[in-house]
């Protein structure tokens, strides 16, 4: 497609393999295939995807239906509108310091605990732990920040247990530091977990449908290309990580079905999406999916 070569700026919430779908279209080549000149980057700390889509800086990013309701829970309008899953499954795993024995959710009640504080990382480890018979209120708590902070507390001997998104934990399973022991997706099951999202006027542009055609191809040589193969091409976006605790981490995705079904963002996840939230009273009402969520450009 040459001389029709577009920008395309993508911003993530955050960074993980759980948002390969998105890394591997940079990484694998195709939003190249499809005329773009993709560029990633993390949101910078203390701003939101939605201000940078909303200022126009950024085309396209990774977000989740839930950052929408912030908005209309303040009675203005979201300047996202949510085209595409990017996973369908909760993607935060738990590991243990103590890397003997079977793993019983309610061991979670003895030693700190590293989780990801605020907003939907913790709302979803709090209603997974409540179908667990446990409250997040009754464990030992650490707070660290960052993800870097959290390793790097971890890695000095604080806390008995760890839980972010791979492929943070596999790599202190490679250190030698920690067993992963569980995925609170397992637990939540289906759920619009994060999103693909964009203004509703670039949505409607020319240049969705062919991003469509490249994420279509990109989430679907994730889910189902060996994990070493997708590891390799998305190592330079993981700086630090062992190729081993990245190619776990991708495994474990692929099993868990984090990758699979359609990218539409159909209503039933969305639904417990808010039940989640309901439960660690982040939402005053049920906001309509159709305020939300549109079908995907190319549909």
């Amino acid at each position: 497609m040459a001389g029709q070569s577009l920008p395309l700026r993508i911003m993530v919430s955050r960074h993980a393999a759980f948002y390969s779908p998105l890394i591997a279209g940079v990484a694998a080549g195709f939003f190249a295939e499809e005329g773009f000149a993709p560029t990633y980057a993390v949101v910078p700390a203390g701003t939101t995807v939605a201000q940078h889509i909303a200022s126009g800086e950024v085309d396209v990013v990774q977000s989740a239906v839930s950052a929408s309701w912030v908005a209309l829970e303040r009675g203005q309008p979201s300047p996202l509108a949510h085209f595409a899953q990017v996973n369908q499954r909760d993607g935060f795993f738990l590991a243990a310091r103590d890397g003997t024995g079977t793993f019983r959710w309610e061991q979670l009640r003895v030693g700190g605990f590293l989780y990801v504080h605020g907003g939907q990382p913790q709302a979803m480890l709090a209603y997974a732990l409540h179908r667990k018979g446990i409250e997040l209120s009754e464990l030992q708590g650490i707070h660290r920040g960052s993800t870097q902070e959290m390793l790097q507390a971890f890695r000095a001997g604080e806390g008995a247990w760890f839980h972010e998104q791979g492929p943070y934990p596999q790599q202190l399973e490679t250190e030698g530091v920690a067993r992963v022991v569980a995925a609170v997706g397992e637990v939540i099951g289906p759920v619009a977990f994060s999103s693909v999202a964009a203004t509703r006027d670039w949505a409607r542009g020319p240049a969705a449908p062919r991003f469509m055609r490249a994420y279509r191809k990109a989430r679907a040589w994730v889910n189902s290309a060996p994990p070493a193969e997708v590891a390799a091409r998305e190592a330079g976006f993981f700086p630090g990580i062992s190729p081993g605790a990245l190619t776990r981490a991708i495994e474990a995705y692929q099993n868990l079905g984090t990758w699979s079904g359609d990218v539409a963002i159909e209503r039933e996840p969305y639904e417990r999406a808010l039940d989640v939230f309901a439960h660690s009273k982040l939402i005053t009402r049920r906001h309509p999916y159709e305020e939300v969520v549109i079908a995907p450009p190319d549909a």
